[in-house]
């Protein structure tokens, strides 16, 4: 079955919320490390693993909703 472009935009869509959900989280996530009182080192390594966390569970939702659909 070959995809349409309205569903390859969707997806392509679905990606990019789930990049910049991500990315809130990272930001959010280093913020309040920060405040903690960590260097800026630690906030940085903390923020890369919720970005990280995020964007592999987001991604992996993604891909169980589009394997239900299809």
């Amino acid at each position: 079955m070959t995809a349409s472009p309205t569903i390859l935009t969707i997806l392509a869509l679905a990606l990019l919320a789930a990049a910049l959900l991500a990315l809130l989280a990272a930001v959010a996530t280093g913020l309040l490390a920060r405040a903690d009182g960590a260097s800026a080192p630690a906030a940085l390594l903390r923020a890369g693993a919720a970005f990280g966390a995020t964007l592999t569970v987001a991604a992996a939702l993604l891909a169980l909703v589009v394997g239900a659909l299809t």
